[in-house]
């Protein structure tokens, strides 16, 4: 009989954090998620204020990215990390979401040329920083940027997890850019992509690029997901001509149990490395899905 896996997800209380979890626990793996806020909000990531069956076999830690003192230990023994932090706009997006801010406001400070100059560039910090030497976090949510959060927490991470010793770490990255979101959204990812391959190659690296997702327990997803599949449908009657243009508006969506799937499966196959695109997101969703009807 195996041994049992341990996985930790950073984000793991987050719309696919928290199905990656989900998923995990389907395989009996140990799972340990880390946030700054531990357990869930669950009226904000499914369709009921209850927490699910599975969440109680689940350990929902509490910490800072930005501070490795707080969650270094749990990365001990752990045969997979994934970090699944990240900001869609450079604001509050669950705020946007819920309607506390507005949407026209998020993408001003995402299109703000200014935003991400006091970030250090990663290349230099992922030798030069020492073991427990905490990275500058930020102060404000003004702080949040697409450096520090798609790519600077993520060498973080992966630094710590080299160090431990960590078989495979998991990326949640994202597919070609919807036209929407400024190029540094991607790029960001791309380059937090590009490091981890290059400075941990004793790791295997996993970087999942998932189009936009969707679930009915987030209703405003629903709508989104109905016209990027419009988008998709007209881009493939059209032999991608529109491709370029409409970047992740042309690619279907994909629901969001069926990428945390995909994860986990993508992590338990040693095959698996580097991008992992739309399609073979599918396929191993598809494969995860048939496991458990054996």
């Amino acid at each position: 009989m195996s041994a049992t896996k341990r996985i930790v997800v950073f984000g793991g209380n987050g719309f696919l954090g928290s199905r990656i979890c989900r998923a995990a626990v389907a395989r009996n793996w140990d799972v340990t998620s880390v946030s700054r806020s531990g357990t869930p909000h669950w009226s904000s990531i499914t369709s009921s204020p209850t927490p699910p069956s599975w969440s109680h076999k689940v350990t929902w830690s509490r910490g800072d990215i930005f501070h490795p003192p707080q969650w270094t230990a749990l990365l001990h023994k752990a045969d997979y990390v994934v970090h699944s932090l990240g900001i869609l706009l450079e604001a509050d997006y669950k705020g946007v979401l819920s309607g506390r801010q507005s949407p026209l406001s998020g993408l001003a400070k995402a299109f703000n040329p200014a935003k991400g100059a006091h970030s250090r560039n990663p290349l230099e910090r992922v030798r030069d920083e020492e073991p427990g030497i905490e990275a500058a976090p930020p102060t404000s949510p003004a702080q949040l940027t697409y450096e520090m959060m798609n790519r600077d927490s993520t060498i973080l991470l992966a630094k710590e997890a080299a160090r431990e010793g960590v078989k495979a770490f998991g990326f949640v990255s994202a597919a070609g850019g919807a036209p929407v979101l400024p190029g540094r959204y991607l790029s960001t990812k791309r380059e937090a992509e590009a490091v981890v391959a290059r400075e941990f190659p004793e790791m295997r690296g996993v970087f999942f690029r998932p189009p936009f997702m969707y679930d009915r327990s987030r209703t405003v997803t629903m709508g989104m997901a109905a016209m990027v599949t419009a988008g998709s449908v007209f881009n493939g009657l059209t032999g991608g001509v529109l491709g370029g243009f409409l970047g992740a508006a042309g690619t279907k969506p994909l629901k969001a149990d069926a990428v945390a799937d995909a994860v986990v499966e993508a992590l338990a196959d040693e095959s698996v490395k580097g991008p992992v695109e739309v399609p073979q997101l599918e396929e191993l969703a598809s494969r995860a899905w048939r496991k458990t009807m054996l």
